[in-house]
């Protein structure tokens, strides 16, 4: 494990710097730590690696709200999203014994690509800042994104970051940057749903954990510095890859594992 935890701790700065922008660190992360912990059971491996996640996604979105702009963020708004999303996480997790995950994969891989198509074609789609919901439709969705997404995320999990990205986009009418920002508030809230239920059940190798959190966290605050500077086009540029690569990675897992 010793000689293993450089490239854990690599690749989890990778994951903390692409999750940071547009989601997808999970991606990259899990597979790293299945290959290069052999043996360890899987749900340590989980809550090993919620620890590192958690830690980058705190360390993003300190950065965004730190930035040299305010933030046009809703904040009671994306409270809410993210408490229903904490509380429908633990309900995804206890329902993973129940339901088949194999019937998940195929309509999460049509919906991304139905996301990618839609970014690709809507040239100005995150561009502009430009709210679309108030009152009490806006905390309903609110409530609603935070349920399917936190369920999703609990019960399946990858591609979370870049649904709720999508989601902010296309439904709120925030920008690529205030989009992702509010994202990783709502991935903090599931984030710790998560690593409670690992850490209570004795599920975490802190020896690995906390160095790959150290690690996440650099490339967290390094990726949401780039966002902020490059600003939405870059933003949109690189959910489009990284959604590419969901699609990718689902549709081989579906139709040809």
């Amino acid at each position: 494990m010793g000689a293993a935890l450089p490239l854990l701790c690599f690749f989890a700065f990778l994951a903390g710097f692409i999750d940071s922008i547009v989601g997808g660190g999970g991606l990259i992360q899990l597979p790293a730590m299945l290959l290069l912990l052999p043996g360890v059971p899987v749900p340590t491996i989980l809550g090993t690696g919620k620890v590192s996640s958690l830690a980058g996604t705190l360390a993003a979105l300190r950065r965004y709200l730190s930035g040299p702009e305010p933030l046009p963020i809703r904040w009671a708004v994306i409270g809410l999203t993210a408490v229903a999303a904490g509380g429908f996480a633990f309900l995804g997790a206890r329902a993973v014994s129940l339901l088949p995950k194999e019937a998940v994969r195929p309509l999460v891989l049509g919906l991304l690509v139905v996301m990618a198509i839609y970014t690709f074609w809507r040239k100005d789609f995150g561009r502009l800042h430009a709210p679309r919901l108030s009152g009490r439709r806006e905390v309903l969705t609110g409530l609603a994104l935070g349920a399917a997404i936190g369920f999703y995320d609990g019960f399946f999990g990858p591609g979370t970051g870049s649904l709720l990205l999508f989601a902010f986009v296309g439904l709120f009418g925030y920008n690529f940057i205030a989009a992702s920002a509010s994202a990783k508030l709502v991935n903090v809230a599931t984030n710790l749903t998560g690593l409670f239920y690992f850490a209570t059940t004795g599920q975490v190798l802190y020896q690995v954990a906390l160095p790959m959190a150290a690690c996440n966290m650099l490339g967290s605050t390094l990726g949401a510095r780039l966002a902020q500077r490059r600003g939405t086009g870059f933003v949109r540029l690189l959910f489009l890859v990284v959604v590419g690569a969901f699609i990718l990675k689902l549709g081989w897992d579906t139709f040809l594992a």
